[in-house]
């Protein structure tokens, strides 16, 4: 009796595991494949489904590389108990991804693209007001809520409980040409981009 109960349980994780792995498989299909009857009426599913987790792209077969790069800073306020507002300095949430990367031979797919396709997702979902103006662009910008209050929290090694609003600042700076030296001419800023304070309600608040 109990081998069969097993064999039941067996056969039916297996069965569960491929019938999850067919619908991923089917989802993530609709996603990349070009426009057509089924992805256009459950394109809510699809995406809710693969969005931010699973996004796919074809930039492995066409390279589009960034012709700028980004720094992504934030800034946090914490009320006192006296009522008034604290508020910290400006921390450099891309420098912490570049010294994670510089002199890795195999670094992190996190501290490659993870700030960097947020932010991405993110600019392309709002208009310059910052605004969200649908589901997965509000679902985007808690994304980027989550990303710097945790990396802020865990820079100073607590939970992230003396966090009550975070700001991001995001300086955008034209690659430099080749040969060129940074030293002597930094780049002057395409965009020095400071948007509204946010609401952080993650770490059990």
């Amino acid at each position: 009796m109990r081998v069969r109960l097993l064999k039941t349980v067996l056969h039916t994780t297996v069965f569960l595991c491929l019938a999850v792995t067919a619908v991923h498989v089917a989802l993530v299909f609709f996603h990349v494949a070009p426009p057509n009857p089924v992805s256009r009426r459950y394109s809510q599913q699809i995406d809710a489904w693969v969005y931010p987790l699973f996004e796919q792209n074809w930039r492995l077969f066409a390279p589009n590389p960034d012709s700028v790069n980004r720094q992504v800073l934030a800034r946090t306020a914490h009320a006192d108990p006296g009522g008034s507002m604290q508020v910290s300095p400006w921390f450099d949430l891309s420098a912490v991804d570049s010294e994670a990367i510089e002199h890795q031979a195999f670094p992190s797919h996190t501290a490659q693209n993870l700030l960097r396709r947020a932010w991405t997702a993110y600019a392309e979902s709002h208009g310059k007001d910052d605004t969200a103006r649908s589901e997965r662009a509000a679902m985007l910008q808690k994304y980027m809520n989550n990303i710097a209050s945790d990396r802020i929290a865990e820079h100073r090694g607590d939970d992230g409980r003396h966090i009550d609003f975070i700001q991001l600042r995001v300086i955008t700076l034209p690659v430099a040409a080749p040969g060129s030296n940074a030293a002597d001419s930094p780049p002057k800023p395409v965009e020095n981009r400071l948007l509204p304070w946010w609401k952080v309600t993650s770490h059990g608040k």
